[in-house]
């Protein structure tokens, strides 16, 4: 089994990345004419009462797998969640943040301008290219916890879900299982609700891969979306509509 990814933007990146401006925007509450990071000037509108009824927020904050790189935005699994809420009826809105190429590093020093707005629900997928680059477990967990510390501070009340991730045993036995087991560790030590494996049943499948053997084809990613949505089904229904 291998997995790779590039550092290439997706359609689905800049996608993500403007409907996370768009609903960040929505809680401005005067007329000026501001500037975000990404040079986009916006006017805010004129005041309204709040709306009870505003969806709730869930980012998918990734790689290249989030990103849905070499796929339409509309099949990658962070979307596909996305419909399955809608037919659920539930009241919630996919905000995908993945960037293609990640790592826990970089995912680390992008995370609070990602947070800017408060969030129900997190959905971590990061570390698949920092074990494939051999790169120190300890620096990775490291990494991943101060993105947990940066969510619980961004938004207190957030339900975090960790997607854990294999790699193929060539970097040796002792590091392919110290990689596998530190998302179970992260999980446990900060009661996150952990996804096993995110690529159960598609991770080596040549079928449900891209020809570059890496990539969820759209059949990998709809195996993938049921995956996740085994686990972030009772999440969101058990959690208040408030």
């Amino acid at each position: 089994m291998k997995f790779c990814f590039n550092r290439q933007t997706s359609g689905s990146v800049i996608s993500g990345l403007l409907l996370i401006l768009t609903v960040w925007g929505c809680n401005t509450s005067d007329s000026k004419t501001s500037t975000d990071k990404a040079g986009t000037t916006s006017t805010a509108s004129t005041p309204k009462p709040a709306d009870t009824t505003r969806k709730k927020i869930i980012l998918f904050y990734g790689n290249s797998l989030t990103a849905g790189y070499g796929v339409e935005p509309s099949q990658a699994f962070p979307a596909l969640i996305g419909q399955k809420i809608d037919s659920a009826g539930l009241n919630y809105t996919v905000v995908n943040a993945g960037l293609s190429g990640e790592t826990t590093a970089g995912g680390k020093s992008r995370i609070s301008w990602v947070m800017r707005q408060s969030v129900a629900v997190f959905v971590l997928e990061l570390g698949g290219n920092d074990g494939l680059r051999g790169l120190p477990v300890s620096a990775t967990r490291q990494n991943l916890q101060a993105i947990i510390d940066t969510v619980r501070q961004k938004s207190p009340q957030a339900t975090i879900v960790l997607a854990g991730m294999q790699i193929p045993p060539n970097m040796g036995t002792t590091y392919t299982k110290a990689f596998r087991s530190l998302f179970r560790e992260l999980a446990d030590k900060n009661q996150l609700i952990l996804i096993p494996f995110l690529l159960e049943g598609v991770g080596g499948v040549a079928s449900l891969n891209q020809s570059d053997g890496i990539h969820p084809t759209p059949a990998g990613h709809k195996i993938v979306a049921t995956t996740v949505w085994e686990i972030l089904k009772p999440v969101l229904t058990n959690e208040p509509n408030g």
